[in-house]
């Protein structure tokens, strides 16, 4: 089915993303340099999904919600902008502003530089703010399909969030390098 998980028989992941009658289209989400042409591939009925709750507050985590730190009101903002035009000043702000507000941050950074994220989420350990913010990171040496995917994973906590707790915001930081 659309969007289902499929395992290839030496361990890499991917989604099928396009089903022609004939043949379908799979984005890996791994390297898969063991893939071969004739490798035999499974379907999983499963679509690409994640889990949520509060134990991923003050967590960093990647697009398929695993920790990649070492730790295991409903709104967006989308900061669109030339680079270097202070983007992830704004971002930064907005979540330390939030602070007492009783409103749960998560803050997706797509395509940033790999030494970026961990600047941003010293100034909010620092700060206070992590203690209500999830820092979704999808850096720019990963994966495509994460790219594709950090959206929706912080789309998905952010719901979560706006269920259980009532005031969720956010923000995508360079969500225009999807294209």
């Amino acid at each position: 089915m659309a969007a289902e998980l499929v395992e290839f028989e030496e361990g890499t992941i991917g989604i099928a993303l396009n089903l022609e009658s004939n043949n379908v289209g799979v984005v890996l989400m791994g390297d898969g340099l063991l893939i071969q042409e004739g490798s035999s591939v499974k379907a999983t009925e499963r679509i690409a999904q994640i889990p949520v709750s509060e134990a991923y507050l003050g967590c960093v985590i990647n697009a398929m919600a695993k920790p990649i730190d070492g730790r295991g009101r409903d709104q967006r903002e989308l900061i669109i902008g030339d680079k270097q035009t202070g983007k992830t000043a704004v971002a930064t702000y907005t979540i330390l502003n939030q602070q007492g507000q009783n409103v749960i941050c998560v803050y997706v950074a797509i395509g940033q530089k790999t030494s970026s994220v961990p600047q941003v989420v010293t100034t909010l350990q620092e700060r206070g703010a992590m203690e209500y913010t999830i820092v979704v990171v999808k850096t720019a040496n990963s994966p495509a399909i994460l790219q594709y995917l950090a959206p929706y994973t912080g789309a998905a906590l952010a719901e979560h969030f706006m269920y259980h707790e009532g005031r969720t915001l956010i923000i995508y930081d360079n969500l225009s390098k999807q294209a």
